[in-house]
């Protein structure tokens, strides 16, 4: 699976031709979630309260790129890297 940003140690990815609602895989320190792309909610899963936050305002400052990921994935085309939380 693409990672698509990495950022506090924080892995994001996404899958090519995954189920909806549009969602991104996070994994940190051993926790992993779901994490719904539109409104940054976990689905699946739990994180720290930390890297939670931290990650759904990173959703939301990068709303679109996200959603043009996802089309990407669903359209099994290259997926593009997204810069992190920590400008990286």
């Amino acid at each position: 699976m693409p990672v698509i940003s990495y950022f506090f140690g924080i892995y994001i990815r996404m899958y090519h031709d995954d189920h909806n609602p549009p969602h991104i895989h996070v994994e940190y320190q051993g926790h992993e979630a779901l994490m719904g792309i539109n409104d940054g909610e976990i689905l699946v899963g739990k994180l720290p309260n930390k890297a939670r936050k931290i990650v759904k305002e990173w959703i939301q400052t990068h709303q679109q790129e996200l959603q043009d990921d996802w089309q990407r994935a669903v359209s099994l085309e290259p997926l593009l890297r997204i810069p992190g939380a920590d400008n990286d």
